[in-house]
Parts: C-alpha cells; sequence; structure tokens
C-alpha cells in the first residue's frame, strides 16, 4: 500500500507543471512547493506511521496547507488533487476513518475562490472523488488486515494441529502400553502361575495333571503372541465372544491358576458399546492378575453388575493381605492404566482395601 502511493506521489509530481487550461502555473515555486510535499509524503509518512497518533494529526496539519498552497500555485493541476488524494489515503492509514472524511468535507474548499458556480461544481467532484479514495483505501486496508488474520489463523491452526497430532501420538502410545500391560502381562502372569504349579507336583509322578498345566500354559501363551500382535499392529478388533462368557472364562483361568475365583452376574446382561466391554474386561484381567501375583488371597470373586439402568458396575475381591496403611492406593500401572482407559469412557475406579482384609477393586462405567 505504501508502495503504491508513493509511486502515486511521484507520478503526481511529475505531472503538476502541466497546470490547467484556465489557470496560470507557477512553475519554479510549484515544483518547489511539490518537492517538499512529496519529499514528506515518501519519507515522512512511513516514519509517522511508526509513531504516536499527535505526530500523525501534525503530518496532516502540515500537508494540507501545503496541498492547498500547491493546488493555487500550480494553477489547479491534475498533479495537485492527486498528492491531496494521497493526504487522504495518508489519513486513513494513520488516523480513524471519521477524521479522514472531515479532510475530505475540508479539501473541496480550495475551490472557495472559484465563480460561485463553478467552484460548487468542481467542489462537489472533488469531494466525490476524496471520499472514494477514503473509501477504497479503507476497503484495501480491512483486506490487508484479513489477510494477516486469516494467515495468523492459519498458523495457529498450523500449531494446533501438529499439537493435536502429538497428543494423539502420544494417547495411542499410551493406549499400547495398557494394552501390553492388561493383555500380555495378564496372559504371562497365568503361564508363570501354571508353571509354577507343574513344577510343584512334577516329582508326585501325576503325568496328567502336569500335562494339563502344561497345556493350559502353551495355551496362555498362544494368547500372549496373539496379544501382542495385536497391539503391535494397533487393532482394535472387537471381542468376538459376549463379555460375561469372557469373563467366565478369565475366572476359570484364575481358578486353574491356583486362585479359586467365583463369578456372578447381577441383573440382566444386555449389549453395551465395544469400548465399554473391552474396558470391562481389561479391569477384570488387571485384577486378577494383581490377585495373583500380589495379594496371596486364597479365594477371589468376580461380580458383574447390571441393575443399574444406565450404569455398568464390576467388582474384583479377595481375601488376600490388601494393602499395607502406608501404602498409596492403586499408583500401579495397571490400576493407572485402567483409570485412563475407563476415565475416558466417563467411568470410575475405585479401591477399598485394609491391610489383612482384601482388597476390592470397583470399575464403573456407562453402558
Amino acid at each position: 500500500m505504501n508502495r503504491a502511493l508513493a509511486v502515486l506521489t511521484v507520478v503526481a509530481y511529475v505531472t503538476l507543471p502541466l497546470g490547467s487550461a484556465n489557470y496560470e502555473t507557477l512553475v519554479l515555486p510549484t515544483l518547489i512547493v511539490g518537492l517538499v510535499y512529496a519529499a514528506i509524503a515518501i519519507a515522512g509518512f512511513p516514519w509517522v506511521q511508526k509513531r504516536g497518533r499527535a505526530l500523525a494529526v501534525g503530518y496532516v496539519c502540515v500537508q494540507l496547507p501545503l496541498g492547498f498552497t500547491l493546488f493555487s500555485l500550480s494553477g489547479a493541476a491534475v498533479g495537485s488533487v492527486l498528492l491531496l488524494v494521497v493526504l487522504i489515503s495518508h489519513t486513513v492509514l494513520l488516523l480513524p476513518l471519521p477524521v479522514a472524511f472531515v479532510v475530505a468535507l475540508v479539501i473541496p474548499l480550495i475551490h472557495l475562490p472559484m465563480e460561485p458556480l463553478d467552484g460548487l461544481r468542481e467542489g462537489l467532484g472533488t469531494l466525490a472523488v476524496m471520499v472514494f479514495a477514503a473509501v477504497v483505501t479503507e476497503l484495501v486496508v480491512r483486506e490487508q488486515r484479513a489477510r494477516e488474520a486469516l494467515a495468523e489463523a492459519h498458523e495457529r491452526l498450523r500449531d494446533y494441529a501438529a499439537q493435536a497430532e502429538q497428543l494423539a501420538t502420544t494417547q495411542e502410545r499410551n493406549r499400547l502400553a495398557r494394552d501390553i500391560h492388561d493383555g500380555l502381562g495378564h496372559h504371562l502372569t497365568v503361564v508363570q502361575m501354571m508353571l509354577q504349579a507343574a513344577r510343584a507336583v512334577i516329582h508326585t509322578a501325576d503325568t496328567d495333571k502336569v500335562d494339563g498345566m502344561l497345556a493350559k500354559a502353551q495355551d496362555q501363551s498362544r494368547e500372549a503372541l496373539a496379544e501382542v500382535r495385536r497391539s503391535v499392529s494397533a487393532l482394535r478388533e472387537p471381542r468376538a465372544e459376549p463379555l460375561v462368557e469372557a469373563l467366565r472364562a478369565l475366572t476359570d483361568e484364575a481358578s486353574a491358576a491356583g486362585v479359586p475365583t467365583g463369578f456372578e452376574v447381577k441383573g440382566t446382561a444386555r449389549d453395551t458399546r465395544a469400548e465399554v466391554e473391552e474396558s470391562l474386561f481389561r479391569a477384570a484381567q488387571e485384577g486378577l492378575t494383581n490377585v495373583r501375583k500380589h495379594a496371596r488371597a486364597k479365594a477371589a470373586n468376580v461380580v458383574l453388575d447390571y441393575a443399574g439402568t444406565d450404569l455398568v458396575r464390576l467388582e474384583i475381591r479377595d481375601d488376600g493381605l490388601g494393602l499395607p496403611e502406608d501404602s498409596a492406593t492403586g499408583n500401579g500401572f495397571g490400576l493407572v492404566g485402567l483409570r485412563e482407559r475407563v476415565g475416558g469412557l466417563g467411568g470410575r475406579v475405585s479401591v477399598e482395601s485394609a491391610e489383612g482384609h482384601g482388597l476390592t477393586l470397583t470399575v464403573e462405567v456407562p453402558g
């Protein structure tokens, strides 16, 4: 914008000596005053533009009388009118738009020395030109500001997109970590318990019992391998079997691994979202894995409660050691991951425990 106005200033200055067919032109004074006006417009305006409003008002107050003088000296040359157009544009860029319109109303007064009818005709024409220049300049300024705002918004959007991508990557890593912990950790724990039990009875010559335990360990190893493949490929295939059957199989595995585990369903089982069933299944996996690894429990029980109309509740209880009084409840990675998984569905996880009196893990999920 500034460059275009500077070019217009130079063009207007060059046309000043042409004057007007109706008035005499004082060429030398016109060129001198025009040079001062042009120098201030080209060099002074960018400097004033970076300063405060007081200097902007001073700039207009200096250029306006110079423009009037130049109009008179040049014999109403077209160039002098163009220089006043430049002043209007500068005023729009420096000061509020109403001020520019006031200056546009003042400029036609240069025609007062003319005959009344001629002065009125020329004044109205000049007024139209000045108002048009002010409006066009304002539109250009607004369009430029809109472009800048759009570019800034685009830059912010790119930043937000990068942050969203980073967040999605982090969430996916956490999801994979939870899946590996909940799935692979569970299966490996069962394998460990089965092998431990097999070693305990291997000297009893009960080959059928040992073979059964090793077969179960082999099955769990196969399940663990499938779990790793699914987590690494990040494919969350929906669980084929219903949640009730999956939990019953899970409790049977826990019982076979050495901790008798009961299973109870309250209310009428109903279909829920796949992610809800996945979260409840993972919660049961985590709870029973912790029972086998840490609780030293003699028995455990899993309760799946559909009694709530819009809530599914899962409880895993054991009669083991519980948590020490000075222990931070639920700070293990498994429970942290479980809270993240359930919290993402609008549910909650709670742990109740007293040292020596077992532990109860409760998960509630909308569904």
